[in-house]
């Protein structure tokens, strides 16, 4: 992946031109799937806190690279809303800035309550031979279900305005942009209403809440705008 964005449009870095920018910011957003796709082999997290005992190293390895993932998308999406503010779009990137610096710190303290505060609970659990978490447990894994809503829900929010952003200074067509908005917006919603709808609402807002899934958008976005960096 690193080979395939270097010859699509990361190799212009070294003209040092006024693209640096663009062109950093593009493959920061592409990053993070260059790490979440080291998960496939690995599986989901298992659903059993002896299973997850049992692997206790992968899952902290996988929430750390998330958390990493998460921080190249809040550095991807800085780059790029200084560069589109220099080519004069500074509303939608903005807003879109706002939203994942709020978005991106509640996703790495989300990250580190499965990977690191999870697993040392149920270290407890097998430890002592209980099969469940403790009563006052519960309402903890609410609140980081409803930070999880927030953060993500968040990161929709902030790929819909930079798309508009990105359209505006001709970076995206109408219609790729229309694609990233109404995808977007649509799992925004998905995301919002399976907090108040039964199913299939909770099951679909939670595929959509899955933690590689919102990094998908930034990817496609990172390739687009090397692409576009490299034809020009």
């Amino acid at each position: 992946m690193v080979i395939a964005s270097w010859i699509l449009g990361l190799h212009v870095i070294n003209k040092k031109t006024e693209k640096t920018h663009l062109i950093v910011g593009a493959f920061f957003l592409i990053i993070p799937w260059i790490l979440v796709s080291m998960f496939f082999g690995l599986g989901p997290p298992p659903e059993k806190a002896t299973g997850w005992v049992a692997t206790a190293t992968e899952q902290q390895v996988r929430y750390s690279m998330l958390v990493v993932a998460g921080i190249f998308v809040a550095f991807g999406f800085t780059l790029l809303k200084e560069k589109l503010k220099n080519d004069g779009e500074n509303y939608y990137s903005l807003l879109g800035f706002i939203a994942i610096i709020i978005a991106i710190p509640l996703f790495i303290l989300d990250m580190l309550f499965w990977g690191f505060s999870l697993t040392e609970s149920y270290k407890i659990l097998v430890s002592t031979n209980t099969e469940k978490l403790p009563d006052w447990f519960k309402p903890l894994r609410v609140i980081f279900g409803m930070i999880s809503v927030v953060e993500v829900s968040l990161t929709y929010l902030a790929i819909t305005f930079f798309a508009v952003s990105m359209n505006r200074v001709g970076w995206l067509g109408k219609i790729s942009s229309k694609i990233y908005i109404l995808i977007s917006l649509f799992a925004f919603m998905l995301i919002v209403l399976s907090v108040f709808l039964p199913e299939p609402f909770i099951t679909a807002g939670f595929a959509a809440a899955i933690p590689a899934i919102p990094f998908l958008m930034p990817y496609f976005m990172g390739v687009n705008l090397l692409r576009k960096a490299g034809d020009n």
